[in-house]
């Protein structure tokens, strides 16, 4: 369905005005199926992207600036993330031993286990949002929006 039907309007809009639209509404409807995916494990899309993040720590501790400098989301509330993440067993967070003001975080065995059976269910959900497009398409489509995304 084409952007202008989507939003029910009869005014021309510009090819960059639609580019816009087009990225916004399909970043919603991406993440509002991502959102029912997660909902069974009471997981935000912010939280399981720290729990990706931890995971490939490889059971190294990692403090809150890594984290953050990692998130998809920059303005993510890293610490009530991790709060949260806490409070459902899936990281601990003690303090560094070296640097008594940094605080590192670490994945648990059952936040890997949730990792572990979300995969699936993820590529999945990814899967399901490349089926219309070709390899060649997917290939070109990231050039792209890596291409618009560059600011000078």
């Amino acid at each position: 369905m084409k952007i202008e039907e989507i939003i029910k309007t009869t005014v021309a809009l510009d090819e960059a005005k639609k580019v816009i639209l087009n990225i916004m509404y399909t970043q919603n409807v991406i993440n509002d199926n991502f959102s029912e995916i997660l909902k069974p494990y009471d997981l935000s899309g912010e939280q399981y992207n720290v729990l990706r993040i931890l995971r490939g720590q490889k059971g190294c501790p990692v403090n809150m600036f890594v984290i953050q400098e990692r998130m998809l989301a920059k303005s993510s509330n890293t610490t009530r993330l991790i709060d949260k993440l806490l409070l459902k067993d899936f990281v601990t967070r003690e303090v560094c031993p070296e640097n008594r003001r940094k605080i590192e975080v670490l994945i648990t065995q059952k936040g890997l286990n949730v990792l572990n059976e979300l995969d699936p269910i993820v590529k999945q959900h990814e899967q399901l949002f490349a089926y219309n497009l070709k390899p060649v398409e997917l290939k070109e489509l990231n050039n792209l929006l890596e291409k618009y995304r560059t600011i000078n």
